[in-house]
């Protein structure tokens, strides 16, 4: 059903199943939401310094940020131009340098949980790998259209309360039945079977979203479906 490869859920399911649900830290990732600024009224932003001055004023000083972070400049440097980017996008006003920065801060914050996000799906597809043998190695594509649905499934699971998105990696990569994953999460079977069916609606959404990119629009979003992790 994923639109980007056919995925053998049994052959990687120690990817969602390691960063989904036995890494605290990577929830930690999960559950971390930048907060959204307040959105200045259309009048102020007509009176927003350029991207040009702001890059100017504050580039070196979120590159260096970035660098401590990471620890490493490559990254640093690149998310640094990332965050930029954005701004240039979307200009917002700034009424002094500290809350430029504030804000340049926190949108970097969210850039580096991203970062962190991607290698770690990334390395526990190469330890999956590494583990198979040598003759069943699938080609780079292969390879290469895997990893990419894997962040499309991980995109998809962090749209979704912490207990949905633990049902579905446990119903589906894990294989255990809806009484074992109520179990598990200490709901009831019900209540499992609503997780499971807003996960595969969410995955129905990516894949229609991947087949409109063609269509001049695009396509407008659905209805939301969320269910409660109060349950």
């Amino acid at each position: 059903m994923w639109p980007a490869v056919a995925i053998d859920w049994r052959y990687v399911a120690k990817i969602p199943a390691s960063a989904i649900i036995d890494n605290s830290s990577y929830l930690d990732l999960l559950s971390f939401t930048p907060s959204a600024p307040h959105k200045k009224p259309v009048s102020d932003q007509a009176s927003t310094p350029s991207v040009e001055t702001l890059y100017c004023a504050h580039h070196g000083w979120l590159q260096a940020w970035l660098q401590r972070r990471l620890g490493n400049a490559g990254d640093a440097a690149d998310l640094a131009h990332d965050a930029f980017l954005r701004l240039l996008q979307a200009p917002r006003r700034f009424d002094s340098a500290p809350q430029a920065r504030s804000y340049l801060r926190t949108m970097a914050n969210g850039l580096c949980v991203d970062l962190w996000r991607r290698r770690s799906i990334e390395q526990a597809w190469l330890d999956t790998l590494a583990a198979q043998p040598e003759a069943m190695a699938p080609s780079a594509e292969h390879q290469a259209m895997v990893l990419e649905a894997l962040q499309e499934i991980d995109a998809m699971l962090r749209s979704l309360p912490p207990k949905a998105a633990r049902a579905f990696v446990m119903a589906v990569a894990g294989e255990m039945t809806h009484k074992e994953v109520a179990h598990a999460l200490g709901v009831s079977p019900r209540m499992v079977a609503s997780y499971i069916t807003q996960a595969m609606l969410h995955c129905l959404h990516l894949e229609a979203r991947r087949a409109a990119n063609d269509v001049p629009g695009g396509m407008p979003s659905p209805p939301s479906a969320r269910v409660s992790d109060a349950s």
